[in-house]
């Protein structure tokens, strides 16, 4: 869980990086980038969601 987590931090990093320069810069990159952290970033949460659930248990 410990390497989930680390991977949900470095993708909210990478997320915070292009968005900024898409909204300070209008980088229309940074924000296709951005966007598909968000993606990915979903699809972490839910993946830390059902194992924090798993440990609980």
């Amino acid at each position: 869980m410990q390497e989930l987590v680390e991977k949900i931090n470095a993708q909210i990093e990478f997320f915070k990086v292009n968005a900024q320069a898409q909204v300070e810069k209008g980088n229309k990159a940074a924000g296709t980038r951005a966007r598909k952290a968000a993606l990915e970033l979903t699809k972490l949460m839910k993946e830390f969601r059902k194992a924090s659930v798993e440990a609980d248990k």
